[in-house]
């Protein structure tokens, strides 16, 4: 029997860390809209804002998964922390100055995303250069109870500090949460595969060749695209049909804190489960998120439709622990970040599209028809799945020797 992740003293750093990261940043979302929204009183400001944070992270996700195979994972995090810390130190300096300027925010946003796109990738190798094989499981399980609890949490700490001091003290809090993890990453010992330096574009086709020849793995991003996109309809769509059908704003927060307390059980299940057929098993919770969308489209009550959305979400929380693992056991050490910012990418690119034409298509034919078209969309990519022969095949198997001989440690 392998020693709990958390007896492991580098894992036990990591984890305090991300999840000091995770609560700062649970708290920005709700601070961010009010702040932008109370300095310029446009959405179209925070439209703007909210790009400048994504499309930096989308186009520089290939390269962070470059640096964190190239480079020592450990340090490319530590980096990326200290950067986000002082893109969030900046954003909560202007909004407590009581005059803040709307493109110095954008541009501090836009730096944070940039660095996301180089931390996110981190990630497994951070979880696999701490963590021996046989205790994977348990040690995602735990970062995505981790995150659960931190988006269970978050809002509630958000509102406590937008109505008492104010959302430019939300982003200091999320500034020093970075600092800090920054700190304990400092202080970790991570296991890392070194690889031989090429171009640029060679490091960029390997990981894509890695992706590329498992069938099991691209049709899942497929998949995994799908969800994201049928999400960001969901969103979308989905407060406007609660205020007017499901009995206003509060069946909105209630399905939101419902699916929180889903993506937590969901979480804690996957640190127990050990099912025959991971990948297959991990689809089909996905293939879930088709209920509240049916609902959402077919008016149904509330309760049902809430009670919908906290499975799927559920769905989703025993995913990630079982996916990372999966992807983990499978993929060459030395190509994990490049493989894991392939996954990213497909996954946050299809979200804007979902946010793009869910409106337009709702004004044409009313939003019962993109929401019935996400359902199917979604069910159809993540159940069809079972169909792939590498998805039906994969299974967790005996733990693999590590091969520690050719694996060196960070200082």
């Amino acid at each position: 029997m392998p020693p709990h992740p958390l007896r492991t003293r580098s894992f036990r750093l990591l984890f305090a860390g991300r999840t000091l990261s995770l609560l700062g940043d649970a708290v920005i979302p709700a601070a961010l809209a009010l702040a932008v929204y109370e300095a310029t009183g446009s959405t179209g400001a925070l439209a703007l804002v909210l790009a400048c944070a994504v499309i930096p992270k989308l186009l520089l996700l290939p390269l962070g998964g470059v640096a964190g195979d190239r480079f020592n994972a450990r340090t490319v995090a530590l980096v990326t922390d200290v950067v986000r810390c002082l893109s969030q130190l900046l954003v909560g300096v202007e909004l407590l100055s009581g005059e803040p300027r709307l493109w110095h925010i954008a541009v501090a946003e836009a730096i944070g995303g940039a660095a996301g796109a180089f931390a996110m990738p981190t990630v497994s190798p951070l979880i696999t250069g701490t963590v021996q094989e046989a205790g994977r499981q348990k040690a995602n399980a735990l970062m995505g109870i981790a995150q659960s609890a931190t988006r269970l949490g978050g809002p509630a700490l958000a509102g406590v500090l937008i109505y008492t001091v104010g959302p430019g003290w939300a982003f200091v809090l999320d500034g020093a949460s970075f600092a800090v993890s920054a700190l304990l990453l400092a202080a970790v010992r991570v296991r890392r595969v070194p690889i031989e330096h090429r171009s640029l574009l060679a490091d960029l086709k390997e990981g894509w060749g890695e992706v590329r020849s498992r069938d099991w793995y691209w049709t899942s991003l497929v998949a995994h695209a799908a969800w994201n996109g049928a999400a960001a309809v969901l969103m979308t769509l989905g407060p406007a049909i609660a205020v007017s059908e499901l009995g206003g704003p509060g069946a909105w927060i209630a399905m939101l804190q419902t699916g929180a307390v889903g993506l937590l059980l969901g979480s804690l299940a996957a640190s127990r489960a050990r099912p025959k057929r991971p990948v297959l098993m991990a689809n089909l919770g996905l293939a879930t998120y088709a209920l509240p969308l049916g609902l959402l489209a077919l008016s149904a009550p509330a309760p049902l439709t809430i009670a919908a959305y906290g499975v799927a979400q559920a769905g989703l929380g025993f995913l990630s622990p079982i996916w990372e693992t999966a992807v983990q056991q499978a993929i060459p050490a030395h190509a994990l970040a490049r493989v894991t910012s392939y996954d990213w990418l497909l996954s946050l690119g299809a979200m804007p599209l979902g946010y793009a034409l869910a409106p337009p298509v709702a004004a044409a034919w009313g939003p019962a028809v993109p929401l019935a078209v996400a359902a199917v969309v979604v069910g159809v990519a993540c159940a069809g799945t079972a169909a792939v022969p590498g998805v039906r095949r994969f299974g967790a198997g005996p733990p693999r020797l590590e091969h520690v001989q050719n694996e060196v440690y960070s200082p």
